[in-house]
Protein backbone atom coordinates (compact mmCIF):
# COMPACT_ATOMS: atom_id res chain seq x y z
CA UNK A 1 0.00 0.00 0.00
CA UNK A 2 2.85 2.38 0.92
CA UNK A 3 4.60 1.60 -2.37
CA UNK A 4 1.40 2.41 -4.29
CA UNK A 5 1.10 5.76 -2.52
CA UNK A 6 4.71 6.62 -3.35
CA UNK A 7 4.10 5.75 -7.02
CA UNK A 8 0.93 7.87 -7.08
CA UNK A 9 2.84 10.78 -5.53
CA UNK A 10 5.54 10.53 -8.21
CA UNK A 11 2.94 10.40 -10.97
CA UNK A 12 1.22 13.53 -9.62
CA UNK A 13 4.58 15.37 -9.59
CA UNK A 14 5.27 14.23 -13.15
CA UNK A 15 1.86 15.47 -14.33
CA UNK A 16 2.53 18.83 -12.68
CA UNK A 17 5.92 19.13 -14.38
CA UNK A 18 4.49 18.25 -17.79
CA UNK A 19 1.62 20.69 -17.36
CA UNK A 20 4.06 23.52 -16.58
CA UNK A 21 6.89 22.77 -18.99
CA UNK A 22 5.22 20.65 -21.66
CA UNK A 23 6.39 17.26 -22.83
CA UNK A 24 9.46 18.71 -24.51
CA UNK A 25 12.63 18.99 -22.44
CA UNK A 26 15.78 20.96 -23.19
CA UNK A 27 18.70 18.90 -24.45
CA UNK A 28 20.92 17.37 -21.76
CA UNK A 29 23.55 19.98 -20.93
CA UNK A 30 21.34 22.80 -22.22
CA UNK A 31 19.30 25.37 -20.29
CA UNK A 32 15.82 26.51 -21.39
CA UNK A 33 15.63 30.32 -21.55
CA UNK A 34 12.71 32.72 -21.71
CA UNK A 35 12.16 36.48 -21.85
CA UNK A 36 12.35 36.84 -18.07
CA UNK A 37 15.55 34.83 -17.53
CA UNK A 38 17.51 35.48 -20.72
CA UNK A 39 19.59 38.56 -19.83
CA UNK A 40 20.14 37.54 -16.20
CA UNK A 41 21.41 34.08 -17.12
CA UNK A 42 23.43 34.94 -20.23
CA UNK A 43 25.46 37.65 -18.53
CA UNK A 44 26.79 35.22 -15.92
CA UNK A 45 28.91 33.36 -18.49
CA UNK A 46 31.91 34.38 -20.56
CA UNK A 47 30.09 33.07 -23.61
CA UNK A 48 26.66 31.62 -24.29
CA UNK A 49 25.56 29.74 -27.36
CA UNK A 50 21.81 29.79 -27.81
CA UNK A 51 19.55 27.96 -30.23
CA UNK A 52 16.32 29.75 -31.14
CA UNK A 53 13.85 27.23 -32.51
CA UNK A 54 10.30 25.95 -32.46
CA UNK A 55 8.98 24.98 -29.05
CA UNK A 56 9.27 21.23 -29.65
CA UNK A 57 12.21 20.74 -32.06
CA UNK A 58 13.02 17.46 -33.79
CA UNK A 59 15.06 16.09 -36.69
CA UNK A 60 18.74 15.74 -37.58
CA UNK A 61 19.72 19.26 -36.53
CA UNK A 62 18.10 18.79 -33.14
CA UNK A 63 19.95 15.48 -32.72
CA UNK A 64 23.26 17.19 -33.50
CA UNK A 65 22.50 20.04 -31.12
CA UNK A 66 21.81 17.51 -28.36
CA UNK A 67 25.20 15.87 -29.00
CA UNK A 68 26.83 19.29 -28.91
CA UNK A 69 25.08 20.35 -25.68
CA UNK A 70 26.05 17.14 -23.90
CA UNK A 71 29.68 17.49 -25.02
CA UNK A 72 29.79 20.97 -23.49
CA UNK A 73 28.49 20.08 -20.03
CA UNK A 74 31.95 20.26 -18.43
CA UNK A 75 32.76 23.69 -19.94
CA UNK A 76 32.01 25.99 -17.01
CA UNK A 77 32.69 29.25 -18.88
CA UNK A 78 30.14 28.52 -21.59
CA UNK A 79 26.39 28.24 -21.36
CA UNK A 80 24.40 26.24 -23.87
CA UNK A 81 20.83 27.51 -23.98
CA UNK A 82 17.61 27.09 -25.93
CA UNK A 83 14.75 29.45 -26.64
CA UNK A 84 11.59 27.63 -27.67
CA UNK A 85 9.30 29.95 -29.60
CA UNK A 86 5.58 29.27 -29.47
CA UNK A 87 3.70 30.07 -32.69
CA UNK A 88 0.21 29.84 -31.20
CA UNK A 89 -1.70 30.86 -28.07
CA UNK A 90 0.38 33.30 -26.04
CA UNK A 91 3.29 33.21 -28.52
CA UNK A 92 5.80 32.61 -25.73
CA UNK A 93 9.33 33.86 -26.43
CA UNK A 94 8.36 35.39 -29.76
CA UNK A 95 9.55 38.69 -28.30
CA UNK A 96 13.03 37.20 -27.92
CA UNK A 97 13.03 35.98 -31.51
CA UNK A 98 11.91 39.45 -32.65
CA UNK A 99 14.55 41.12 -30.49
CA UNK A 100 17.33 39.28 -32.32
CA UNK A 101 15.74 39.43 -35.77
CA UNK A 102 14.98 35.72 -36.01
CA UNK A 103 12.12 34.63 -38.25
CA UNK A 104 10.23 31.35 -37.99
CA UNK A 105 11.27 30.25 -41.48
CA UNK A 106 14.93 30.49 -40.43
CA UNK A 107 14.64 28.09 -37.45
CA UNK A 108 16.84 26.76 -35.98
CA UNK A 109 19.08 29.80 -35.53
CA UNK A 110 22.18 29.58 -33.34
CA UNK A 111 23.75 32.69 -31.85
CA UNK A 112 26.87 33.16 -29.74
CA UNK A 113 26.66 35.84 -27.05
CA UNK A 114 29.81 37.16 -25.40
CA UNK A 115 29.54 38.33 -21.81
CA UNK A 116 28.08 41.81 -21.32
CA UNK A 117 27.53 42.33 -25.04
CA UNK A 118 24.09 40.91 -25.70
CA UNK A 119 23.42 43.44 -28.45
CA UNK A 120 26.05 42.00 -30.79
CA UNK A 121 25.60 38.22 -30.99
CA UNK A 122 27.63 36.28 -33.54
CA UNK A 123 25.52 34.14 -35.86
CA UNK A 124 26.39 30.57 -36.69
CA UNK A 125 26.45 30.67 -40.51
CA UNK A 126 23.14 29.50 -41.95
CA UNK A 127 24.91 27.78 -44.85
CA UNK A 128 27.38 25.91 -42.62
CA UNK A 129 27.04 22.21 -41.93
CA UNK A 130 25.00 21.82 -38.75
CA UNK A 131 26.72 19.23 -36.58
CA UNK A 132 28.21 18.94 -33.10
CA UNK A 133 31.84 19.24 -34.22
CA UNK A 134 31.19 22.33 -36.35
CA UNK A 135 29.27 24.02 -33.53
CA UNK A 136 32.13 23.36 -31.14
CA UNK A 137 34.66 24.74 -33.62
CA UNK A 138 32.50 27.84 -34.03
CA UNK A 139 32.39 28.47 -30.27
CA UNK A 140 36.12 27.90 -29.89
CA UNK A 141 37.04 30.17 -32.79
CA UNK A 142 34.67 33.05 -32.04
CA UNK A 143 34.82 33.11 -28.23
CA UNK A 144 38.53 32.50 -27.76
CA UNK A 145 37.61 30.13 -24.92
CA UNK A 146 39.61 26.95 -24.85
CA UNK A 147 37.74 23.81 -25.81
CA UNK A 148 39.06 20.33 -26.48
CA UNK A 149 37.64 19.19 -29.81
CA UNK A 150 36.93 15.59 -30.75
CA UNK A 151 40.13 13.52 -31.18
CA UNK A 152 42.21 16.36 -29.72
CA UNK A 153 44.37 15.91 -26.62
CA UNK A 154 44.51 18.57 -23.90
CA UNK A 155 48.26 18.30 -23.27
CA UNK A 156 49.02 18.28 -26.99
CA UNK A 157 46.82 21.32 -27.45
CA UNK A 158 49.15 22.99 -24.95
CA UNK A 159 52.14 21.90 -27.02
CA UNK A 160 50.49 23.24 -30.18
CA UNK A 161 49.73 26.68 -28.70
CA UNK A 162 53.24 26.99 -27.28
CA UNK A 163 54.83 25.73 -30.50
CA UNK A 164 52.99 28.00 -32.93
CA UNK A 165 53.76 31.18 -30.95
CA UNK A 166 57.50 30.55 -31.13
CA UNK A 167 59.48 32.16 -33.95
CA UNK A 168 62.85 30.46 -33.55
CA UNK A 169 63.14 26.99 -35.05
CA UNK A 170 65.41 25.82 -32.23
CA UNK A 171 62.72 26.72 -29.71
CA UNK A 172 60.10 24.97 -31.83
CA UNK A 173 62.27 21.86 -31.98
CA UNK A 174 62.40 21.79 -28.16
CA UNK A 175 58.60 21.70 -28.01
CA UNK A 176 58.56 19.03 -30.71
CA UNK A 177 60.90 16.87 -28.61
CA UNK A 178 58.60 17.32 -25.60
CA UNK A 179 55.63 16.18 -27.68
CA UNK A 180 57.59 13.19 -28.99
CA UNK A 181 58.67 12.27 -25.46
CA UNK A 182 55.08 12.35 -24.21
CA UNK A 183 54.03 9.92 -26.94
CA UNK A 184 55.56 6.95 -25.13
CA UNK A 185 53.30 7.46 -22.10
CA UNK A 186 50.06 7.23 -24.10
CA UNK A 187 48.22 3.92 -23.81
CA UNK A 188 45.15 4.30 -26.06
CA UNK A 189 45.56 3.67 -29.78
CA UNK A 190 43.39 6.66 -30.73
CA UNK A 191 45.42 8.97 -28.49
CA UNK A 192 48.62 7.73 -30.12
CA UNK A 193 47.15 8.41 -33.58
CA UNK A 194 46.11 11.91 -32.55
CA UNK A 195 49.49 12.65 -30.96
CA UNK A 196 51.22 11.50 -34.15
CA UNK A 197 49.22 14.07 -36.15
CA UNK A 198 50.30 16.88 -33.79
CA UNK A 199 53.92 15.79 -34.12
CA UNK A 200 53.85 15.55 -37.92
CA UNK A 201 52.21 18.97 -38.17
CA UNK A 202 54.98 20.45 -36.02
CA UNK A 203 57.59 18.84 -38.25
CA UNK A 204 55.94 20.31 -41.36
CA UNK A 205 55.82 23.79 -39.80
CA UNK A 206 59.53 23.63 -38.97
CA UNK A 207 60.20 22.52 -42.56
CA UNK A 208 57.83 24.86 -44.43
CA UNK A 209 56.98 27.67 -42.02
CA UNK A 210 53.86 28.68 -40.04
CA UNK A 211 51.72 29.29 -43.15
CA UNK A 212 51.60 25.53 -43.63
CA UNK A 213 48.88 25.22 -40.96
CA UNK A 214 46.41 27.48 -42.77
CA UNK A 215 47.14 25.97 -46.17
CA UNK A 216 46.72 22.47 -44.76
CA UNK A 217 43.40 23.46 -43.18
CA UNK A 218 42.19 24.69 -46.58
CA UNK A 219 43.36 21.46 -48.21
CA UNK A 220 41.53 19.30 -45.67
CA UNK A 221 38.32 21.34 -46.02
CA UNK A 222 38.48 20.90 -49.80
CA UNK A 223 38.83 17.15 -49.39
CA UNK A 224 35.87 17.08 -47.02
CA UNK A 225 33.81 18.89 -49.64
CA UNK A 226 34.05 15.86 -51.92
CA UNK A 227 32.49 12.41 -51.73
CA UNK A 228 34.01 10.49 -48.83
CA UNK A 229 33.20 7.40 -46.86
CA UNK A 230 32.10 8.10 -43.29
CA UNK A 231 35.38 6.66 -41.99
CA UNK A 232 37.42 8.97 -44.21
CA UNK A 233 35.23 11.93 -43.32
CA UNK A 234 35.78 11.24 -39.61
CA UNK A 235 39.53 10.99 -40.23
CA UNK A 236 39.59 14.35 -42.01
CA UNK A 237 37.45 15.95 -39.32
CA UNK A 238 39.89 14.75 -36.66
CA UNK A 239 42.80 16.25 -38.61
CA UNK A 240 40.93 19.53 -39.02
CA UNK A 241 40.14 19.63 -35.30
CA UNK A 242 43.82 19.18 -34.46
CA UNK A 243 44.80 21.86 -36.97
CA UNK A 244 42.50 24.25 -35.10
CA UNK A 245 44.77 23.86 -32.06
CA UNK A 246 47.61 25.48 -34.02
CA UNK A 247 45.57 28.43 -35.27
CA UNK A 248 46.00 31.46 -33.05
CA UNK A 249 42.78 33.14 -31.95
CA UNK A 250 41.96 36.83 -31.92
CA UNK A 251 40.76 38.34 -28.69
CA UNK A 252 36.95 38.49 -28.74
CA UNK A 253 36.99 42.10 -27.46
CA UNK A 254 38.69 43.23 -30.66
CA UNK A 255 36.02 41.59 -32.75
CA UNK A 256 33.24 43.31 -30.82
CA UNK A 257 34.82 46.75 -31.08
CA UNK A 258 34.77 46.51 -34.84
CA UNK A 259 31.00 45.95 -34.97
Amino acid sequence: MRVDMIMISKLIKLVCIVSVFGVSQAAKGSVPLDSASFDKVINKFKASIVKIDIQYPYGEKEDEFKKFAESMKSSHDILVGEVGVQDYGEYENKDLADRFGVKKEDFPVVKLFLQKDLDHPIDYPSDAEFNADKLKQFVREKSGIRLVLDKCLLEYDDFAVKFITLKDKKDQEKVLKQAQGKLTSLTKDQDKKSADIYIKLMQKVIERGPKFIESEAVRVKNIMGGKLSQAKKDEMQARLNILQSFITKKEPEKTKSEL
